[in-house]
C-alpha cells in the first residue's frame, strides 16, 4: 500500500489574537497602531498565538477599557517566535506565541471562553509593573 504523503489535511493551524479592540470578520490587524504593551509606542509587530490560554492573557492584559475579545486570525505573511515569551522567559516556545510585521485577517471570534482568576491577573500585572520599574522593557519595543 502506498501512502500519499503530499495529501492535504482538512485541519489547518488555528491562531488567536487577544485584545480589547472591537473588530469584524474580514478586518485586518496591522502594525503602526499604539501597542497594548511595553512603552505603548506605535507597534512594529502584531502578535498571535496557537494556544487559547495565551490569547486569554492577551485579552486580559490589553490596554484600555473595552470588552476583552479573542479573535481567530490568519497571518498574511511570515510569523516568527515572540522573543519576550521564548528566549527571555521560556526555552523554545511552549506558549506558541508569535509576532509578525504582516497583517492578520480576522476570520472569527471566540465568544465563549473562561478568563483567569482575578488574583492571578492582578499578580501578572504587578509582575509586569515591577519589570517596568526595573527598566526591563519588551524586546518588541526595540
Amino acid at each position: 500500500m502506498l501512502l500519499n504523503t503530499t495529501a492535504h489535511t482538512p485541519f489547518a493551524q488555528t491562531y488567536f489574537h487577544g485584545t480589547k479592540a472591537d473588530l469584524k470578520i474580514g478586518n485586518l490587524i496591522e502594525v503602526g497602531f499604539s501597542s497594548n504593551y511595553g512603552q505603548r509606542k506605535n507597534a512594529k509587530y502584531i502578535f498571535l498565538t496557537a494556544t487559547l490560554d495565551a490569547a486569554v492573557w492577551g485579552a486580559e492584559l490589553a490596554w484600555g477599557e473595552g470588552q476583552q475579545r479573542i479573535y481567530l486570525v490568519e497571518p498574511t505573511g511570515p510569523i516568527e517566535d515572540d522573543p519576550d515569551l521564548t528566549d527571555r522567559k521560556f526555552p523554545g516556545n511552549p506558549t506558541k506565541s508569535y509576532r509578525s510585521q504582516h497583517p492578520f485577517k480576522v476570520v472569527g471570534e471566540v465568544t465563549n471562553w473562561q478568563g483567569h482568576p482575578l488574583a492571578q491577573v492582578n499578580a501578572m500585572k504587578e509582575g509586569l509593573a515591577k519589570l517596568k520599574e526595573q527598566g526591563i522593557d519588551s524586546l518588541n519595543d526595540n
